[in-house]
């Protein structure tokens, strides 16, 4: 007779639209229970504030810390004021600002991802979409304080990574990594996006498969959500802020390097 307390093996089905349930928890809701005394900056210094992305000041368990995270909304308009968690070219400036700005003071960052995707929009390019990730995945990639990623729904293509090139990454339990889509994966491979439960299969996307090939470096259950990452949060800055700049800048280049 199965455990009644056994969770249920969920289907690559149904990690998909939990991962992309509209009351998944946002980033608000984290920095609410997990963060004290939240200081929220706004704007990119060169065009305008992108809502899409939320940053700014908190404190950690008593540790000042940066914190940036992809917002999504949970109605119709929070959806349109956030782009449905899709950054603007804006948003991604946003962010490296705020993390150049805790790299000047000392802070570690802490960034939260949940998004299908950058902004495809024609005015994303025309403000350079492009470059605006990729400039934050150089950047990242040298910055000289921890930096401590959590995938808390979709983490899609570069538009995820321009948020995640961190020294640890960790993920949510029913959340999905991945370089694109799998509707967009079966498209391309089999000309038929209704073969996205196969596409997602095959390309290993679920937490537990990630966690397997170490592109992630834990899984974090979502009973009692907030507890459990409030404590893998604590135990990560704890083992990086006994790490050089030198070695934080070489951990995340070896990282990165092995995928």
């Amino acid at each position: 007779m199965a455990d009644k307390n056994e969770k249920k093996q969920l289907t690559i089905a149904e990690i998909i639209t939990k991962a992309r349930a509209v009351d998944r928890v946002s980033v608000r809701q984290i920095i609410a229970n997990c963060f004290t005394d939240f200081f929220e900056l706004h704007g990119d210094r060169q065009l305008t504030d992108d809502q899409a992305i939320v940053g700014g000041i908190a404190k950690f368990q008593g540790t000042a810390v940066t914190v940036i995270g992809i917002q999504k909304g949970q109605n119709l308009a929070e959806n349109l004021a956030t782009n449905f968690g899709q950054p603007s070219p804006n948003g991604y400036r946003k962010a490296l600002r705020l993390m150049k700005q805790a790299e000047k003071f000392g802070r570690p960052i802490i960034t939260f991802v949940n998004t299908a995707g950058a902004y495809p929009g024609i005015e994303a390019e025309e403000r350079g979409q492009g470059e605006a990730i990729a400039r934050n995945l150089y950047e990242m990639s040298d910055l000289t304080v921890p930096v401590i990623t959590v995938i808390t729904g979709e983490g899609g293509s570069g538009g995820a990574l321009a948020l995640a090139v961190a020294n640890k990454v960790f993920i949510l339990e029913n959340a999905v990594y991945s370089v694109l889509s799998p509707e967009g994966f079966a498209t391309i491979l089999w000309k038929d996006g209704k073969r996205r439960d196969e596409a997602a299969e095959l390309m290993k996307m679920t937490s537990q498969h990630l966690f397997e090939m170490g592109v992630v470096d834990g899984i974090i259950e979502e009973d009692n959500l907030f507890e459990h990452l409030s404590e893998k949060l604590a135990s990560a800055l704890q083992e990086l802020a006994t790490v050089s700049a030198d070695g934080l800048q070489e951990q995340r280049y070896e990282r990165f390097r092995k995928f």
